[in-house]
């Protein structure tokens, strides 16, 4: 078996094809698995099944190629993790959020905390979401894919894919209104 480290040519082409994609991959994967190391390490099973797969791939779009690759790592993870015991969430230990990998610096002290706060309702927002809206929702919404790339990465008809971005909106919606609602 050829490894990348046989073929300079793959390794660069495979470089400059999945690269450019790696922080939005990281982010589908942190959306989904809910957990930093966790999404870390999925990223990483994908790039390496990604390229030694690579003399497969055929174009023409690489991220959504990249996503269903991670999709099947997740979904995996999800596997393993329904057959391990469970924990209960008030034993479970307290993580640091990371900060996302696109969040720019703030020009103001209120301005940071005003945007920490929205950003951070908005993941647990989006953490409430059932799995196929949740995936759907960051596809489209966060990695800017189209109806058709989502279909082909989830294995769905599109029309499934336009439901249930409907769907999820509208829940995001209902629950960023119920959040906001007290504090008025």
């Amino acid at each position: 078996m050829t490894t990348a480290n046989d073929d300079p040519d793959k390794a660069r082409r495979f470089r400059e094809a999945a690269l450019p994609h790696l922080d939005d991959v990281y982010t589908l994967a942190r959306y989904l698995l809910r957990n930093p190391a966790d999404a870390e390490d999925a990223v990483q099973e994908c790039y390496l099944r990604a390229l030694k797969h690579f003399d497969t791939y055929r174009g023409p779009a690489m991220k959504p190629w990249l996503f269903a690759i991670l999709r099947n790592v997740c979904h995996a993870e999800f596997t393993r993790r329904a057959s391990a015991p469970v924990q209960a969430a008030d034993e479970a230990p307290e993580t640091a959020e990371q900060p996302p990998l696109w969040q720019e610096s703030t020009e103001t002290p209120e301005g940071a905390i005003l945007r920490q706060r929205d950003a951070s309702a908005v993941r647990r927002i989006i953490d409430t979401l059932a799995e196929p809206f949740r995936e759907t929702f960051v596809l489209r919404e966060i990695n800017n894919l189209s109806y058709r790339e989502i279909a082909d990465t989830a294995g769905v008809p599109v029309g499934t894919v336009m439901s249930r971005l409907a769907r999820a909106r509208t829940m995001l919606r209902a629950a960023w209104l119920a959040q906001e609602e007290p504090q008025r």
